[in-house]
């Protein structure tokens, strides 16, 4: 960082590096700027001229602050700090100007706009507008983009920020946004009338400024003064990123990203983003218990007594599934261990180290990943498995990393070496030289894809030989949100799930819908949505989903993070520890608290670095003995990114999402 300069903003005296732009040097200053087009996350633009301000001795107009660095700036006389002014009367007719301008063909639809009560331009009209207009000709009008089942555009309200067509080619990595014409014809367009192909296209809703672009399945449905706003976090990756969750009575409206530098920045996944129908759908509401092969209603003393008396005397299993809260499987732990059952996480039967967290967290963070110069990928596609971790990927690409893939090749949005998609490939990466990059910032990023097989406890030692070679960080990318805290507490069995369930009688499945249990065994299952678990259960005892109860959840870099109460689940659905705990006193085996404070307390005294939310702890490396590979290639983890799990199968949205994406693999090309 150069020295620091000092500059005089409003008659206060400030010092910013000289890389600063004059609007982030005013925002440091604690002067608000309006701005349209300006976004810190994307490249800039200074097309919107609202920026404007003053800069004393300079030229007698103002200057847009986004587009022009302290560095530009002249000193005062006799070497006299340079003086901006952000509230003269140049700069407030100015920003009028500039605002009537914006108006001249805006439709001022308010009352019927999706984005009325949170809109820029309405409240910058407000605040610098003025309450006249000279315009009196006709309004242009614009057709509307067709951008799919997530964007409903309304293109006359456009006022060509641009910052939709900066995030789906900077960000996303997908160009086929763009403005074409020029003057009063000019508008935003996609390129043929192309659909924009990336799983995080409902980011442009947020950045849109204006009414343009809106979120359709919220459409026509509430007023943000209607919403109550829960902030908590996502699941329906390992990446556990940040969310703010509005809900209308008990119903989720929708569901918009909050702002975490250190995991998600301000991007969020369509999955993640427009989930929320599948939280209505296919809902577990009841108990039920199954009675001459047919599944009956009962109540939950009725259900809880026939859970007990199926548990008592008989060998036990337990399997954690790939959404359940910490709180809940330490409950599912004690409840089944007390019994002399054992309990299993790894239901994909990836080969995972209990009690080495350096093995199945690693040691990177995922901001570690934004000043990696070289990044290895083995046995993943993170575009699919953790989209914005994939965006995070793509930024360092552009500043210059460089990309390693062994594993299926892909389109990742950025351009990458492939080394190859078997095992030998691994080997013959792991005995290159890798002198050179000792000195460079490395982050290995492996798979669940490549733990899968039998040999996966040689393909992690192999890695972990790559990252000690290199002076890399190793990013263990997880596709359960459960699976980290889970691993955690010891929610493991020697030989895995196999080992975990063979000869058990009875099965207690605490929502894990990804895997066939094969006929025999008594199977409890506890979970909100009625998939393939409650299809293959003997008793069915209905819990929250994750917008529904509070929970605790350990992401993909080991980072603890708490998941907070936006609704109540439906019907007689009750909290999935609260279950654990019930079901304990039935069996006559009283876990050892009341309340889920007490819960915590008790599992942070086992797990102690749990109690440090949003801390990544460091892991002491420990280096696992080398194995013999096998010869099969990698296979990647996920194949369909929109059905990963219950609730996202239960959306109608995610259905249509998924068929859009397997129409487009399936299209046919032309010959040659």
């Amino acid at each position: 960082m150069s020295q620091l300069r000092k500059i005089i903003i409003d008659g206060n005296e400030v010092e910013v590096p000289p890389e600063m732009t004059l609007i982030q040097a005013c925002e440091q200053a604690g002067i608000e700027i309006p701005r349209f087009c300006y976004h810190e996350r994307l490249s800039i633009a200074g097309n919107c001229r609202m920026c404007l301000v003053e800069v004393v001795g300079g030229p007698p107009k103002p200057a847009a602050s986004c587009a022009m660095q302290v560095r530009d700036l002249r000193p005062g006389p006799e070497g006299a700090p340079p003086v901006i002014r952000t509230n003269s009367p140049m700069v407030k007719k100015a920003r009028e100007g500039v605002m009537e301008f914006l108006l001249i063909n805006h439709p001022l639809d308010c009352p019927i706009c999706d984005q009325g009560g949170e809109c820029d331009l309405q409240d910058q009209a407000m605040a610098y507008g003025v309450d006249f207009s000279r315009y009196r000709e006709p309004k242009r009008a614009v057709e509307d983009l067709q951008l799919g089942p997530l964007v409903e555009t309304h293109m006359t309200r456009c006022i060509s920020c641009t910052r939709c067509v900066r995030f789906t080619t900077e960000v996303a990595g997908v160009s086929v946004m763009g403005q074409t014409g020029r003057g009063e014809d000019a508008e935003i367009t996609t390129y043929l009338g192309a659909l924009i192909e990336s799983e995080m296209v409902g980011n442009i809703v947020d950045l849109c400024p204006v009414g343009a672009l809106v979120s359709k399945p919220y459409s026509f449905t509430a007023r943000p003064w209607e919403l109550t706003k829960t902030e908590t976090i996502d699941v329906m990756d390992a990446l556990c990123s940040s969310i703010r969750v509005d809900t209308k009575g008990r119903e989720v409206m929708r569901i918009l990203p909050r702002n975490h530098d250190g995991v998600n920045e301000e991007w969020l996944s369509d999955k993640s983003r427009y989930v929320w129908d599948g939280l209505r759908r296919q809902r577990l509401d009841r108990p039920y218990i199954r009675e001459n092969g047919r599944l009956r209603p009962a109540t939950w003393p009725e259900a809880l007594s026939a859970a007990s008396q199926a548990m008592k005397g008989r060998k036990a299993a337990g399997l954690v599934g790939d959404l359940a809260p910490v709180e809940a499987a330490w409950a599912l732990k004690l409840l089944i261990e007390g019994q002399g059952g054992t309990v299993e996480c790894r239901t994909d039967g990836a080969h995972l180290p209990s009690g080495n967290r350096s093995a199945y967290v690693g040691t990177a963070t995922i901001e570690n990943i934004d000043h990696a110069q070289k990044i290895f990928l083995v046995g993943t596609n993170p575009r699919i498995e953790a989209p914005v971790l994939n965006a995070r990927i793509r930024k360092a690409w552009l500043n210059g990393a460089d990309v390693v893939l062994v594993g299926e090749a892909a389109d990742l949005t950025y351009g990458y070496e492939h080394m190859g998609i078997d095992r030998a490939a691994l080997a013959h990466v792991a005995g290159l030289d890798m002198s050179d990059l000792q000195d460079r910032d490395c982050v290995v990023i492996l798979g669940q894809g490549a733990l899968r097989e039998a040999d996966g406890a040689a393909v992690l030692a192999m890695v972990q030989e790559i990252v000690e070679k290199s002076g890399a960080k190793l990013l263990v990318l997880h596709t359960a949100a459960s699976r980290v805290g889970a691993m955690d507490i010891g929610c493991t069995t020697e030989g895995g799930i196999k080992a975990a369930t063979e000869g058990a009688e009875v099965i207690y499945n605490l929502g894990a819908d990804e895997i066939d249990i094969a006929p025999g065994a008594f199977v409890i299952y506890q979970g909100s949505h009625g998939d393939r678990g409650a299809h293959r259960a003997d008793i069915i005892l209905p819990g929250a989903a994750y917008t529904e109860e509070p929970g605790l959840f350990v992401n993909t870099e080991g980072r603890p993070q708490l998941a907070l109460r936006a609704g109540f689940a439906p019907g007689e659905a009750k909290e999935n520890w609260a279950i654990l705990r019930a079901l304990s006193g039935e069996l006559g085996a009283v876990l050892p608290f009341d309340t889920l404070n007490a819960l915590r307390n008790h599992l942070t005294e086992a797990v102690p670095h749990l109690a440090e939310i949003d801390i990544v702890p460091e892991n002491a490396w420990q280096k696992l003995e080398p194995a013999p590979l096998g010869k099969g290639d990698f296979r990647n983890a996920i194949r369909d990114h929109y059905l990963t799990n219950p609730i996202a199968r239960a959306s109608g949205l995610m259905a249509e999402l998924s068929a859009m994406a397997k129409a487009r693999r399936e299209t046919p090309m032309a010959a040659e």
